[in-house]
């Protein structure tokens, strides 16, 4: 079954880039033991929370803003994609993210399909 992990990380916490992440011992276990699996089926690094845009339409009128969607002591600052068994194992794999480990979140969704 695949879910979505999405990794959660403090408002104000720290903001690694792909450069970072790419040599840091949590995060270059993490990512070995899931492609050393083959569960990996996608995932993206976000750019900061100030780089976002939302959108909203009222009526005919398209309004946009600047920053996340909601006010909140977390935002979303990327997504991995796995297929794995059930729900335990995906628990068991958002438990091992250094997000997680780190003050942040991992929340985990099934995919439709």
């Amino acid at each position: 079954m695949k879910y979505v992990l999405f990794i959660c990380t403090p408002v104000g916490g720290e903001e690694l880039s792909p450069a970072e992440i790419a040599v840091d011992r949590r995060f270059t276990s993490y990512i070995d033991e899931v492609r050393s699996r083959g569960i990996g089926r996608g995932g993206a690094r976000l750019r900061p929370v100030s780089d976002a845009t939302t959108v909203r339409v009222q009526g005919d009128e398209v309004l946009l803003s600047d920053g996340p969607f909601a006010e909140s002591k977390e935002y979303v600052a990327g997504i991995d994609i796995v297929e794995v068994a059930d729900l335990d194992e995906a628990i068991s794999l958002a438990s091992r993210h250094p997000a997680a480990l780190a003050g942040g979140s991992v929340e985990v969704r099934p995919v439709w399909e």
